[in-house]
């Protein structure tokens, strides 16, 4: 059984879900804005959320922003990436299905990239939760068998820092074993 959560635990829950679905909703969206005109765009959007407040609309904004100006992850918004792509196939006998945050196909490799607004993020690739690794070992395996010969990297882009880790091949070959996929 689950271990019973206090009011301000499943409050506290709720926000943090709510602060992800805006912060993806505006990686999603704004990168086909010219650069010029984003911020504007995530002010509007955010002030028509009406349950947040306008400090936390700025936090939110900027942190959407920091994102994708972040030269590290630039090809994530260029004119090669495409937003929430959604991938099936089978891996293991057993079907599968999920929805990449963003996707970058070039001709000599494929970037897969899942945007978390853990905050605090961890810091060290060690700490990342297996559940993440599991979400890119799956969402890896699909693409290699899409695009054979090349190479697909899996990110985690943590919005809160910002900061980005590449999950090691082996690490994402491991946990496909592991979930008995392989």
């Amino acid at each position: 059984a689950a271990p019973a959560r206090s009011r301000e635990a499943l409050m506290s829950r709720e926000a943090a879900l709510r602060r992800g679905t805006l912060v993806h909703r505006m990686l999603q969206s704004l990168p086909d804005l010219p650069y010029d005109r984003r911020a504007e765009a995530a002010g509007r959007f955010l002030a028509a959320q009406s349950d947040i407040e306008d400090e936390a609309a700025a936090r939110l904004a900027e942190e959407a922003m920091r994102v994708m100006t972040d030269p590290r992850v630039a090809a994530l918004f260029g004119p090669d990436s495409r937003a929430e792509v959604p991938v099936a196939g089978r891996l293991g006998g057993k079907p599968i299905s999920g929805q990449i945050d963003r996707l970058v196909v070039t001709p000599d490799r494929v970037i897969i990239a899942d945007f978390k607004t853990n905050d605090p993020a961890p810091r060290r690739i060690d700490d990342v939760p297996e559940g993440y690794v599991a979400q890119l070992a799956i969402y890896r395996a699909l693409l290699a068998a899409i695009a054979p010969g090349r190479p697909v990297e899996a990110w985690l882009v943590w919005t809160a820092l910002p900061d980005v880790m590449a999950i090691p091949s082996e690490r994402l070959d491991a946990m496909i074993a592991q979930l008995g996929l392989g």
